[in-house]
């Protein structure tokens, strides 16, 4: 069975609209689906949102595939950073992905402060990509807090990733409008076959 693990964004929760339209289509395809709520959300660190994805998880392999939306995209690929080195997933899927954000579009009650240890602790990317060559992103023309450019330089050039940029998606939640992806779940069957 093909397991799928979503990780939410910062201020966000597993039942945002798309990510449990994602989840609920995955599950109708027979997948196992974890879609765990991350530590104070509000307030995300590195080191206690991968800890919990890793538990979540739990056993993975070449059946496992990762869903990330916006800081739970670095945390999926952070988590990817600790695995031993002969642990294969069968793929990544990232939804407003970001190395660069915009800081001064941040919500209200989001600090600059919460995001700069994303911003600022290296990651190795060579590990990451040497986990699985399934990696893909899609990103959207209107988000307000990823620079699109910047960031599909940084997937493409440091992760091999397949990109999509989606027009007038804003950052893909439900004040922008976006309850359902059909383009994640053409990438989840893709990368599943």
């Amino acid at each position: 069975m093909k397991k799928i693990i979503i990780a939410h964004g910062w201020s966000g929760s597993p039942d945002e609209p798309m990510l449990k339209w994602i989840r609920e289509q995955m599950q109708s395809l027979n997948c196992e689906v974890i879609a765990p709520f991350m530590p104070h959300p509000d307030i995300p660190t590195i080191e206690d949102w991968v800890s919990t994805l890793g538990e979540s998880a739990g056993e993975i392999d070449e059946n496992t595939f990762f869903v990330g939306h916006s800081v739970g995209c670095q945390t999926t690929i952070r988590f990817l950073e600790t695995l031993p080195a002969d642990k294969k997933v069968g793929g990544v899927l990232l939804i407003a992905p970001w190395f660069i954000l915009t800081l001064e579009n941040l919500d209200e009650g989001e600090s600059p402060d919460v995001a700069k240890p994303w911003l600022e602790t290296p990651i190795d990317f060579a590990k990451v990509s040497s986990h699985t060559n399934k990696i893909s992103a899609i990103l959207s023309d209107n988000d307000p807090y990823v620079p699109v450019s910047e960031n599909k330089n940084i997937l493409e050039e440091k992760l091999g990733a397949k990109t999509i940029i989606m027009h007038d998606k804003g950052h893909f939640t439900e004040s922008d409008d976006v309850s359902s992806l059909l383009e994640a779940i053409d990438i989840l069957k893709k990368m599943a076959e």
